[in-house]
């Protein structure tokens, strides 16, 4: 087929593209080189397979899209503004990049509804807000944010009505979605618009609800990026990983070419159209751990500086069940977190990167976001 990756350059997008060109489809990229990411310049990454042809543009314009759509037969939707943080700040630059540019994609795409065979749009985990959690009876909680009172106190996790002790327990789609931050609401747009549009024109879209990313081609010098490239920066700076409250919170950590694999899953099976699927391993990693494997395997002796403060609308822990996925798209995640580590690693040493954690938690902290 031919198909249109938005936002191919980017850390997904990009290996999404060398996928689908070593699958035998012709790609187009629509991308706007976003400087944050990929630097001043606006000049091809050297990452983007050289088969792709790319297009620069910005979603949100009208004639870039509709260029690039012409002759297209699948979309995968990646473009986006990331960074949680961020988005609490540039909320206009956020909205109008990732839900109004959105809504121009699926326009044009609803132009060429004859020729379009689906749609796949990158979805996040940041959309549940906390994860799930089960009480000492069995009974299972979608707590909202932690109160400023428990947190203040250091109070990290969240307890249950009765003020008793939880267990966090894998999330399922179904959970009540409770976005805690302005770009959580944009990806939930994102899913929301594809899938409504999608049924409402007859055009079958999927969407890939993705967990914590990582390996190579990740932004190393973007502070607002994933977690994991973020403590790769501060750690071959001979900086310290910042680790907010005290490290024990856990996310689903999952390797690049597993989020791959479930997007050409997500092309091939009919019986994904219409569905919302966890792209994730199901298995919880305290942040203070990653922090410390990370320096190991870097061979810096750095220990994680556990800050003891919070930052506004994080949540404490959030990972996946899986079983929706493993049933629809037969997908499981094939890259262990030790093997998925030495594959960032061996890609860190060929890198340089600018350390800005610093300057950008001094910018939450300037504009009352961590506490």
């Amino acid at each position: 087929m031919k198909i249109l990756v938005t936002g191919g350059a980017g850390f997904v997008g990009s290996h999404l593209v060398d996928a689908l060109i070593s699958a035998g489809h012709e790609v187009r990229v629509l991308d706007c080189l976003e400087p944050q990411v990929h630097g001043e310049g606006g000049a091809r990454p050297e990452h983007l397979h050289p088969d792709a042809e790319l297009r620069i543009g910005n979603v949100c314009d009208r004639a870039a899209v509709a260029e690039a759509l012409e002759g297209v037969e699948a979309v995968f939707h990646q473009a986006a503004q990331v960074g949680v943080g961020q988005s609490m700040y540039e909320m206009a630059r956020y909205v109008q990049d990732n839900s109004v540019g959105a809504a121009v994609v699926l326009e044009e795409v609803v132009r060429r509804r004859e020729q379009i065979r689906k749609m796949i749009v990158a979805s996040s985990m940041s959309i549940y807000g906390e994860g799930a959690y089960r009480d000492a009876d069995g009974g299972i909680h979608h707590p909202g944010l932690r109160s400023e009172q428990d947190l203040a106190e250091r109070r990290w996790d969240p307890l249950g009505p009765d003020g008793a002790a939880l267990e966090a327990i894998p999330t399922r789609e179904d959970k009540p979605l409770r976005p805690t931050s302005v770009y959580a609401v944009t990806k939930r747009d994102h899913e929301e618009l594809f899938l409504s549009v999608g049924a409402a024109y007859g055009v079958p879209a999927v969407a890939l609800r993705y967990f914590n990313i990582y390996g190579p081609r990740q932004a190393l010098s973007n502070p607002y990026t994933g977690v994991m490239a973020i403590f790769a920066s501060q750690l071959t700076n001979a900086n310290a990983p910042f680790v907010f409250e005290d490290g024990l919170q856990t996310r689903d950590f999952i390797h690049v070419s597993d989020i791959v694999r479930a997007n050409l899953l997500a092309l091939e099976r009919d019986e994904a159209n219409g569905g919302i699927y966890n792209v994730a391993t199901g298995r919880p990693t305290e942040i203070r751990d990653v922090a410390r494997v990370l320096a190991e395997r870097l061979g810096v002796d750095i220990a994680p500086e556990l800050v003891g403060r919070y930052r506004a609308g994080d949540i404490r822990h959030c990972f996946a069940d899986t079983t929706r996925a493993q049933r629809d798209l037969g997908f499981e995640s094939a890259v262990s977190l030790a093997d998925g580590l030495g594959d960032l690693v061996e890609w860190i040493r060929t890198q340089k990167a600018e350390d800005r954690v610093a300057s950008a938690a001094a910018e939450l902290e300037r504009r009352g976001l961590t506490r």
